[in-house]
């Protein structure tokens, strides 16, 4: 799957490239480790190429990731321009969701989540009410996620960043509860069950061909999708944070092998792990109203929408073969809903999708 020809390489998205940079800058990375043993500390270089960098100091294992929201907080921009509607609550969520969600894929929960808003001028924080929706928001979604606010950096950065936008990022470290291990993958193995935990929408990711199939439309973010709810309102509901269901499979000692944030490359992210193994799905979760608008209007055939957006599925959790019910039933007291999905199978790297009648192979994800 070619990013550089797709529909999103066509709005300046070009995974091929920014996966090729993620390699030389782990390659560079890695070359530090020895650095811990200095502060009484290993680095854990398998988590290298999985959503957080997992260490070990003092007998415990930390974990620290840091993530962005992207160009979604000038949807919120534009849909409060054409609507009067501030949303920036919700992006500050979302923000949180990114940074929280990638980090307990290690099994790993936050402690402390720092925030970095940039703006291009001062003057976007006295527009309005956006202020105090962005700080509000982001204090709840860190309630969500069980995590501190401990603070963070604000730079106005002119000609770097256009003055009416805002970009939101920021970073978390947290720790994996003793008597857990870190989840990298390394148990994973054929017969294991995948379950599909639902997410919401367009979460963090695709923003930008959001953005395209509005401008495109008559009535850019105020179009109507079928069910008559205004497009940059459904685009804008904030992404699950899915913490407490990753504490629930930790406390209810589930046994699990593998977590995966779906996010950039859609369904491709399945085979993220370390492994050469199959994944096959023999059912995919009902499509969002909104991705499915969004797919439709940006000509997408399967094999590039599942390729690119969540499709309904925020996150999978990948267990031994008698745990598939204790999955669902650990999202269901996290308020998550969750389906039985598919399998784990020897064979090469790819993932399987039956429904929809597309494979990814190895070559269509290349974090490592």
């Amino acid at each position: 799957m070619a990013d550089g020809s797709s529909t999103y390489g066509r709005v300046g998205v070009d995974y091929e490239v920014l996966d090729a940079a993620k390699r030389s800058a782990v390659a560079q990375a890695l070359a530090t480790s020895p650095m811990l043993q200095g502060h009484g500390g290993r680095a854990v270089d398998e988590s290298r190429g999985e959503t957080a960098f997992v260490f070990e100091h003092d007998g415990r294992h930390l974990a620290i990731v840091l993530e962005c929201l992207g160009t979604k907080s000038m949807i919120a921009r534009e849909y409060e321009e054409q609507t009067g509607s501030d949303r920036f609550a919700d992006v500050a969520f979302d923000s949180v969701a990114a940074i929280a969600n990638d980090l307990c894929c290690v099994g790993a929960l936050p402690l402390v989540i720092n925030a970095y808003f940039a703006t291009g001028s001062g003057d976007w924080y006295g527009r309005g009410t956006r202020l105090e929706s962005l700080v509000s928001g982001w204090r709840a979604a860190c309630e969500a996620a069980g995590a501190t606010w401990g603070g963070g950096e604000s730079p106005t950065l002119p000609g770097l960043i256009d003055p009416n936008e805002i970009e939101l990022a920021g970073c978390a470290v947290g720790y994996v509860p003793q008597g857990a291990r870190p989840i990298l993958g390394d148990d994973l193995h054929e017969g294991d069950k995948i379950v599909l935990v639902a997410g919401t929408g367009l979460h963090a990711n695709g923003a930008s061909l959001a953005r395209k199939v509005a401008r495109e439309s008559a009535d850019g973010l105020a179009t109507e999708l079928p069910s008559g709810r205004a497009l940059g309102d459904a685009l804008l509901v904030p992404a699950p944070i899915y913490v407490d269901l990753v504490r629930n499979l930790i406390e209810a000692r589930v046994p699990v092998t593998y977590l995966s944030h779906v996010t950039g490359h859609g369904f491709r992210k399945l085979m993220r792990a370390r492994r050469e193994l199959s994944y096959r799905l023999t059912s995919v979760p009902e499509v969002p109203e909104v991705l499915a608008f969004l797919v439709e209007h940006l000509e997408m055939g399967a094999r590039e929408a599942y390729g690119t957006f969540n499709m309904g599925a925020g996150f999978a959790v990948y267990c031994r073969p008698g745990a598939a019910g204790d999955v669902v039933a650990a999202a269901t007291a996290a308020g998550l809903a969750a389906t039985i999905a598919g399998d784990v199978e020897e064979g090469p790297k790819q993932v399987v999708l039956e429904p929809v009648d597309v494979t990814f192979s190895s070559a269509d994800l290349q974090l490592r």
